[in-house]
Formats: C-alpha cells, sequence, structure tokens
C-alpha cells in the first residue's frame, strides 16, 4: 500500500502512464546521455587534441585520476536533460515533478545525509580493524578537490535517482498497483547499470546484488517520504565514502583519499567485507525508515 505522499508524488505521473511512453522515455534518457558523452568528447578534443582526446576516453573505464573521474561524471547531465525532456514531451508533466515536494526534498536529503554519514563513519571504524588502507591522494590534494568532488557526487547520484527512483519508479507506479512490480523493476535496473563486463563473474555477482539491494532501499525511502531527498541524501553519501573516502583499487579511485588493498575481483575472497557493507547499507535503511517515516 502506498503512502499518502507517495500518491501525491505519483499524481502527475497518472496523466500518461502507458508503457509504450515509459519505453519511449527510456530511449530518449539513453540517447541524450549519448550525446552528452558525444559533447564531452568534442570537447575534449577541442581543447586537447583528437589523439588525446581518443586516449582519455578510452581509459575512462579505469579513472585513476580527478581528471578522469571529472571527466565521467561530466557525461551525467546528459541524462538528467533526458528525463526533463521525457517528462515534458511524453507524458506531460513538468520536470519539477520528478523530485518532490521541495521543502520534503531538502529536510529528507539532509537527515538521510546525517544518518549515513554517522554509519559510515562506523563503518570505516570497523573495515579498519581488519584491513590497512592504501594512501591515495595527498590530504592537501584531496582537501582542495573536496569541494568539486562533492559537486560532481551531487550531480552523479542526483542524476541517477531522478532516473531511477524519480521517472522509472513514478511512471512505474502509476501503471501498475502493486508496489513490488515498480519497486522491483526499478533495483533491477539500478543494479544492472552497475554490470561491468570486465569484471569476473563471482566480483559482478556480489557488485550487482548489493546495487540491486540498495535500490530496493531507496525506493522504499522514496515510497515512504514522497520525494527523492532521502534517497539521493543516501546514495550522495554512500558513493562519498565509496569513491572520496575508501575506494576499491581497480574502481574509481581518481578522487579517493585512501584505496582498499584488495581489488574488486578479489572481493569475492572477502566476504566479510560485502556482509559488513550490506549489513550498514540495511541499518541505514532501517534507521532512516524510521525517522522520515511521517
Amino acid at each position: 500500500m502506498n503512502s499518502v505522499y507517495f500518491e501525491r508524488y505519483i499524481a502527475a505521473a497518472r496523466r500518461a502512464p502507458q508503457v509504450w511512453r515509459l519505453v519511449l522515455g527510456a530511449v530518449v534518457v539513453a540517447l541524450c546521455y549519448l550525446l552528452g558523452a558525444i559533447a564531452v568528447f568534442a570537447s575534449l578534443t577541442f581543447f586537447a587534441g583528437p589523439d588525446r582526446a581518443l586516449s582519455v576516453m578510452g581509459h575512462l573505464q579505469t579513472p585513476d585520476t580527478p581528471a578522469k573521474v571529472f571527466l565521467l561524471f561530466a557525461t551525467f547531465p546528459g541524462a538528467a536533460l533526458g528525463v526533463f525532456l521525457a517528462a515534458r514531451v511524453l507524458h506531460r508533466r513538468a520536470p519539477a515533478t520528478l523530485f518532490g515536494p521541495r521543502v520534503r526534498l531538502v529536510q529528507d536529503f539532509a537527515r538521510a545525509a546525517a544518518v549515513v554519514l554517522a554509519l559510515g563513519l562506523a563503518y570505516l571504524a570497523g573495515w579498519a580493524w581488519y584491513f590497512d588502507a592504501t594512501p591515495n591522494l595527498s590530504w592537501g590534494s584531496w582537501a582542495a578537490l573536496l569541494p568539486l568532488t562533492l559537486s560532481a557526487l551531487l550531480i552523479q547520484t542526483g542524476t541517477e535517482e531522478l532516473v531511477f527512483r524519480g521517472y522509472l519508479l513514478q511512471q512505474l507506479a502509476a501503471r501498475f498497483t502493486t508496489p513490488a512490480v515498480s519497486m522491483g523493476l526499478t533495483a533491477a535496473g539500478f543494479a544492472a547499470l552497475h554490470f561491468d563486463p570486465a569484471e569476473s563473474t563471482g566480483a559482478n555477482a556480489l557488485v550487482v546484488g548489493s546495487s540491486g539491494l540498495f535500490g530496493l532501499m531507496a525506493a522504499d525511502l522514496t515510497r515512504v517520504t514522497g520525494n527523492i531527498g532521502a534517497a539521493w541524501g543516501f546514495h550522495f553519501v554512500n558513493n562519498l565514502f565509496a569513491l572520496g573516502f575508501l575506494a576499491t583499487k581497480g574502481s574509481i579511485t581518481g578522487l579517493a583519499l585512501y584505496t582498499t588493498p584488495y581489488d574488486v575481483v578479489q572481493l569475492a575472497d572477502h566476504p566479510q567485507v560485502l556482509l559488513f557493507d550490506m549489513g550498514t547499507t540495511i541499518i541505514s535503511w532501517a534507521v532512516l525508515r524510521r525517522i522520515l517515516r511521517r
């Protein structure tokens, strides 16, 4: 059963809930993301030359420098513009309806961010009991880049929330009355986004599984609160820890202060890391659900 806040949140989506519109909208989002990536490549070509641009873009799968990470995140606004376009043209609704009430969005974002930050610091303390972190960026470089890092993460996580907990969750919930359908499909899509064909089967299963779990929890927080603020704050701080403080070696490490002594492939050899991480995520969700439920 949906909360009254969620019913208000999806009201605009009920104007044009047809599945064909949603499918076409997903294509629009994908095309706009591709055009955004092309625009980034064109800009890089203009300033650095075609050979350098091809070299840099070809190595974005291993973003191990700040420049590479910022370039990777620069492709995200295209997807956000695609969502706004799909909402306006295909569903006859204002892009602002994708966010939920502004005041509650800001409040829920701040509360979620504070809770996840506190529990994330406890997680890092527990992790440090078993492992020694490897220094990555110097403290001076990390601090100088921090404002840009925070801005980039706001854009990256905000775009993903708009796509999955905004557009897709709203339109699916407007079409299908069972919450399990809308929540399950958006979580599955979010999990698929984190699939990396270059990684081993075991590592992929861990990453995809944990991403799917997070997607379900973020969808539930959105359903309870009627806006994407809580899910966005949850996502933002989670990525801040994973990309800005302690990044897993072999993943997106360019902005991290430290990296793990093991890489993504070796995660399968350390199941306690996954269990601890998923446990912290579940506790964060449970605490937030209790705090934010009205």
